[in-house]
C-alpha cells in the first residue's frame, strides 16, 4: 500500500519554509541573548552569518574628482569662448559703424552732385542771360537803315542805323561787356561805346544824358543813357552802331549783328 503527501493545514513545512522561520527564530534568539544557550553552535553560526550578510553596509559610492588641469581646460575654454563672442560682437559693432560711414558719404555725395548740378544750372542760366541780346530801345523800329547815302553824313553814308524814340527814352545795353567810352562824342553828341564779351563793340549816340561810367560792367538790358538829339542830329532817336574795334569805319551792319545773336529787329 502506497503512502500519500499530506495536503491542506496538515501539510508539513517544506525545508526552505522551516529553515527561513528558524533563522527568524535565531535572529530573535540572538538579539535577546538567548541563543546562545539554547540555540545549537551550527545554527547559531547560521544565523550570525545570516545577520552578517544582511547588516554589511552597501557598497560606496564613487566620487568624481577633477584635476587641476582638467579645471584649466574648462576655463580656457570659458575664455576663449566669451573671447569668440567678445571678438563676434566688435565686429558686428564695427561693421555696422561701416555701414553707416558708408551711407552718410553716399548721402553727402548725393548732396554735393544736387548743389554741384544746382551750380551748373545756375551758371547756365547767368551765361545764357549774358549772352542774350536784345533791342538797344524796347519795342523800337529801325527808322533810317545801314549804308543809307545822304549829305547828312561825313562820309556819305549811314554807318549805323537809327532806332525810334522819343526824348528822354531809355536805352539799355544790347548785350553783356564793359563801357570803353562814356560822354562826348562829337557828331555822336553824347555817345556810350561798349566792348562786348564777344569782342565786337557798340556804340549808342545822340543820348540826352549819360547813365554809365568808363570802365563799368554791363549786362543785356542795363539802362546807359536816355535818348536825345545832341550832336549832329535832326531830332530825338537813338543812332546804334556795330563794330569789329572801337575805332571809327570798322562798323558792321548792326541789323544782321543784332539777328545773329537772335534778336529780332
Amino acid at each position: 500500500m502506497a503512502f500519500t503527501r499530506a495536503t491542506g493545514k496538515h501539510r508539513a513545512p517544506g525545508r526552505m519554509t522551516r529553515r527561513s522561520a528558524n533563522i527568524a527564530s535565531v535572529a530573535t534568539l540572538t538579539a535577546t541573548g538567548v541563543i546562545g544557550t539554547l540555540a545549537s553552535p551550527a545554527l547559531a553560526a547560521e544565523a550570525g552569518a545570516t545577520l552578517a550578510q544582511e547588516a554589511a553596509p552597501a557598497a560606496p559610492v564613487r566620487a568624481i574628482v577633477i584635476d587641476d588641469s582638467l579645471a584649466a581646460k574648462i576655463d580656457a575654454q570659458a575664455d576663449a569662448q566669451r573671447l569668440a563672442a567678445q571678438k563676434a560682437a566688435k565686429a558686428k559693432a564695427e561693421a555696422a559703424a561701416r555701414a553707416k560711414a558708408e551711407a552718410k558719404r553716399k548721402a553727402e555725395a548725393r548732396a554735393k552732385e544736387a548743389r554741384e548740378a544746382e551750380e551748373r544750372a545756375a551758371r547756365a542760366t547767368e551765361r545764357k542771360r549774358l549772352n542774350a541780346y536784345r533791342l538797344p530801345v524796347a519795342g523800337s523800329s529801325v527808322t533810317t537803315g545801314y549804308r543809307t547815302g545822304g549829305a547828312l553824313w561825313s562820309s556819305g553814308s549811314h554807318s549805323g542805323v537809327d532806332f525810334r524814340a522819343t526824348s528822354g527814352t531809355s536805352v539799355v545795353a544790347v548785350g553783356a561787356g564793359t563801357v570803353v567810352e562814356a560822354g562826348w562824342g562829337g557828331a555822336y553828341g553824347n555817345n556810350v561805346v561798349i566792348r562786348m564779351n564777344d569782342g565786337t563793340y557798340t556804340q549808342y549816340g545822340h543820348l540826352s544824358s549819360v547813365g554809365v561810367n568808363v570802365g563799368q560792367s554791363v549786362s543785356p538790358g542795363t539802362s546807359i543813357g536816355f535818348s536825345g538829339s545832341t550832336g549832329n542830329s535832326t531830332g530825338p532817336h537813338l543812332h546804334f552802331e556795330a563794330r569789329t574795334s572801337a575805332e571809327y569805319g570798322t562798323d558792321i551792319d548792326p541789323v544782321a549783328y543784332l539777328r545773329s545773336h537772335g534778336v529780332g529787329v
